[in-house]
Formats: C-alpha cells, structure tokens, sequence
C-alpha cells in the first residue's frame, strides 16, 4: 500500500485467501467460494446466494464503503495501531524469528479482551513492522507487509471479470 491508499496483496478471511487491490477510487476483491461464504458469514441467506457468482471474480467495490473502508489506508491502519499509545506501553521483547525471509524481533502484549498482540519488527536495517498479529478477542487475525519503499501499481481488472458489489446486493434483494 502507498500513501494514496493504493495497494495489492492478498487478505484473508478464516482459512481462505482473497486478491485485492485498490486503484482509482476502487477496491477490488477476488476470492474462491469459500473465501465468500466466510466474508459473508453474518448474512447466510446472501452468502449461499451470492458466493456461488462472486468465486474467482474481481468483485468492485467504492473504496468508501463501511465495510471496506481502510483496508489499504496505511497511514488509518498505522494510526489504529498507534492509537491507544497504552498499547505500545508493557511490550515484552520475544524471540528472533523469521517473516518473508527477514530477520524480525517479536514484542507481545497481552492486552484488554483476552487478545494478545505481536509484533515482527525488522532487524536489519531501518525497523519497520514485518506483520501483526492479534490472538484471541473479537477480531484476530495478521497482517503481513513486504516491499517497502517499492512503487504500487495496481491495474484495474479487465471488464469482463469483474462483478460490482452493489449491483449484486440489489439483486438479492428483490
């Protein structure tokens, strides 16, 4: 991701993967059957209907929508990380470990809700967050960075392999 909230890479959701990239003003997610069902798990009724149509589409978004929003925004998602500065108080230096090949120091806390947060920070060089990792609470989950300081180039998805998400909402709901 870059400052202007594009991005690439891969998200996931449970044990299933998604494509995703933010261009233009667009998000764009790209995901199996299952990686549907389980992003739409809270509706059952809309995923049994519409994971079927949405697997291995490019599935078009506004980037500003409720459910998406920040999920390439660097600069929300470091100012979340950072934003209870109590968070980063009480971190216990852990063990060396590997992310991506990179050498990286994980600092842990266990924090409020039963979650226990870690962070890879890189060793070499300037030290710069590898990936997060959230056990336990309301929403674990990790999230990976790789190539810093290189350029984002997402394309857009060709026409034909895309499907808009509020079309289809509508859709469902006549």
């Amino acid at each position: 991701m870059d400052q202007e909230k594009n991005c690439q890479g891969t998200i996931g959701a449970g044990e299933t993967r998604a494509d995703v990239r933010h261009t233009d003003a667009t998000l764009y997610l790209r995901g199996d059957e299952q990686y549907w069902r389980t992003a739409l798990k809270q509706q059952p009724d809309a995923a049994r209907k519409m994971a079927p149509k949405l697997r291995d589409k490019w599935v078009r978004m506004p980037a500003d929508d409720a459910s998406t929003a920040g999920v390439c925004d660097k600069q929300g998602f470091v100012a979340a990380m950072d934003e209870d500065e109590s968070e980063r108080q009480g971190m216990k230096r852990g063990s060396t470990t590997e992310v991506n090949g990179e050498e990286a120091l994980e600092l842990t806390k266990d924090a409020s809700g039963g979650e226990k947060l870690t962070l890879h920070v890189a060793t070499e060089g300037e030290p710069y967050i590898l990936k997060t990792t959230t056990e336990g609470g309301k929403n674990p989950g990790s999230v990976t960075f790789s190539e810093y300081g290189e350029t984002v180039s997402p394309e857009q998805p060709p026409a034909g392999e895309t499907v808009d998400m509020r079309e289809l909402a509508g859709e469902q709901q006549t």
